[in-house]
């Protein structure tokens, strides 16, 4: 598996933001077999940081209805990276 089929986007919320700032972790969508070593190594060669350690998290999709016809999302894993001290990943930040 390349890196970039392992790391599929940053996750950008309220929660992700505190976290990047009180405690240096960046969280990602990731693909669902990959591990956590898989996951650390893509992140370091792509972002050329170090990592700390890597938890990871399988997401279940929510029911949703649409009228009489209920649906469903899919599931999708979760991985939330620490870095090392000294190191950052920026990916919204302005000029």
């Amino acid at each position: 598996m390349k890196d970039y089929d392992i790391i599929r986007r940053p996750l950008n919320t309220e929660k992700t933001t505190l976290q990047k700032e009180l405690f240096n972790q960046v969280s990602f969508e990731v693909d669902r077999q990959a591990n956590r070593m898989e996951i650390k190594d893509a992140v370091e060669r792509i972002f050329n940081t170090k990592v700390q350690t890597v938890r990871t998290i399988q997401m279940k999709g929510k029911v949703k209805r649409r009228g009489k016809v209920l649906g469903k999302r899919r599931d999708w894993k979760k991985a939330i990276v620490r870095l090392m001290p000294g190191q950052r990943i920026d990916f919204f930040e302005g000029v």
